[in-house]
């Protein structure tokens, strides 16, 4: 009994390890850019992982990571590229929100999944569903910004 025990957690252990590190292989370079900052805290005008991030200064700091220009603010960026329908968004595309009712106020990065990461006043670097009652009422638009060759370095696809 005791050796089947043994047997069986020996198993379990194996079959968790193998699955972590398929998960971490699996994680494209945009989640793990992202991963890196996860939880650093929110400041207004910062652009450094060591300071604090607003929204579009997470997004000039990820983007920077694949040698990528923005404008400075979220409601320049929503200028930037090319629409893109809600229904088409693709990891590394930029989604805009209206958060205080003056037009364009908050950005993200879509990570794909129904989900995009951004820079929260009150969370730091999060990754919300675009789902959530809060930003699913407050979205404006999208805008693809990168090029396919990006893409593909962002996501391995």
């Amino acid at each position: 009994m005791k050796k089947g025990i043994v047997w069986l957690l020996s198993i379990v252990l194996l079959l968790s390890f193998g699955s972590e590190r398929a998960s971490a292989d699996d994680s494209s370079r945009l989640d793990q850019e992202v991963n890196d900052v996860m939880g650093t805290p929110y400041k207004w005008g910062g652009t450094k992982a060591s300071e604090g991030f607003d929204c579009s200064g997470f997004i000039i700091y990820i983007f920077g990571k694949f040698n990528l220009d923005l404008p400075r603010t979220s409601k320049s960026q929503a200028s930037a590229g090319e629409y893109v329908a809600k229904s088409d968004l693709r990891p590394g595309d930029l989604v805009f929100f209206e958060t205080g009712g003056n037009g364009i106020s908050h950005a993200g990065i879509y990570v794909g999944d129904n989900k995009f990461a951004h820079s929260s006043s009150n969370k730091g670097v999060t990754i919300t569903s675009l789902s959530s009652g809060y930003y699913k009422e407050r979205y404006v638009t999208a805008r693809r910004t990168i090029s396919e060759s990006t893409y593909q370095k962002m996501t391995g696809n």
